[in-house]
């Protein structure tokens, strides 16, 4: 089940190199496609274009200095937000847990709880701003999904759901370290190949959900609970994992950039979806290695 992350409508914060929501086309001018409304992505995606020495600067090659701005986002407002996001959805998870039993009943629950974590989820993609109640309902709704999912899966393999936040830990700040460390470039064509695989695989797998519905693939058929479904299990994991590394970039050029303090909590979003995304996956891949107890 891939829960209700849409993470091929991701949101920029700045048009640098070109990169910015994976919208990377120009137009006539040089300016890139989607900065219309954006107050720091304008002039071809460059907020420094009227300022002759980050203009010098950036022609010898010295990355641009951030503009003197007053109520911008930071690195605190991000790690605040999130904190409050995930929160969110550890508490929901947690109470979903101890007051719903596992029965069909709490499954049907968890799914309708996913539906509206979705439709929120897609409601604030498509929002120009930042709405925390909207964020953090969905926070919510996500928690109890997961809370159901995960006492779903420790009552057939006990300590999967453990496991798979430790996983979850480890993929994230290994990409971290690997992002700080500058080995993985975010660019233009880095997003653009990523996305295409990501979208590619979405589609996979909703054909492959008609088919296991229509009784055409039986056993999960590419998400089934063996060899191939922990390949395709791996495969989602390491897209979780690229996601995470267009979420670094956009929280760093929302600092960089100026961008409003109240981007934090898109940026937060954002993080949440591919956090949850990768523990769904990491869940299932846990359970394939564990085998049928």
């Amino acid at each position: 089940m891939r829960s209700s992350n849409p993470v091929f409508s991701r949101r920029g914060f700045s048009r640098d190199n070109g990169y910015a929501g994976f919208n990377t086309a120009p137009q006539a001018g040089g300016a890139a496609v989607g900065t219309q409304g954006n107050p720091y992505a304008q002039q071809g995606g460059n907020p420094y274009a009227t300022n002759p020495y980050a203009q010098q600067a950036q022609q010898y090659g010295a990355p641009p200095q951030a503009p003197v701005r007053t109520g911008g986002m930071t690195m605190d407002d991000v790690v605040v937000r999130s904190a409050m996001t995930l929160g969110t959805v550890v508490v929901g998870a947690i109470l979903a847990w101890a007051l719903l039993p596992v029965s069909p009943s709490s499954y049907g629950l968890a799914i309708g709880a996913a539906l509206i974590a979705m439709v929120l989820a897609l409601v604030q993609s498509f929002k120009s701003k930042a709405s925390p109640a909207l964020i953090l309902s969905y926070a919510a709704f996500e928690g109890v999904f997961l809370g159901v999912l995960s006492e779903m899966f420790n009552a057939q393999w006990s300590g999967a759901p453990f496991q798979a936040v430790l996983g979850t830990m480890a993929v994230s700040g290994a990409t971290l370290l690997v992002y700080k460390a500058g080995w993985i470039r975010v660019t233009a064509r880095y997003a653009r190949i990523g996305m295409t695989i990501a979208i590619a695989f979405v589609l996979v797998m909703a054909v492959n959900l008609l088919l296991v519905v229509f009784g055409v693939a039986e056993d999960g058929g590419l998400r089934s609970m063996g060899p191939l479904g922990a390949i395709v299990g791996i495969l989602a994991i390491l897209l979780g994992a690229f996601f995470l590394t267009l979420d670094f970039k956009q929280i760093e050029d929302g600092i960089a950039y100026g961008a409003p303090r109240e981007e934090a909590w898109l940026a937060a979003f954002g993080l949440t979806m591919t956090l949850v995304w990768i523990y769904v996956e990491m869940l299932r891949l846990v359970a394939i290695f564990s085998g049928d107890d």
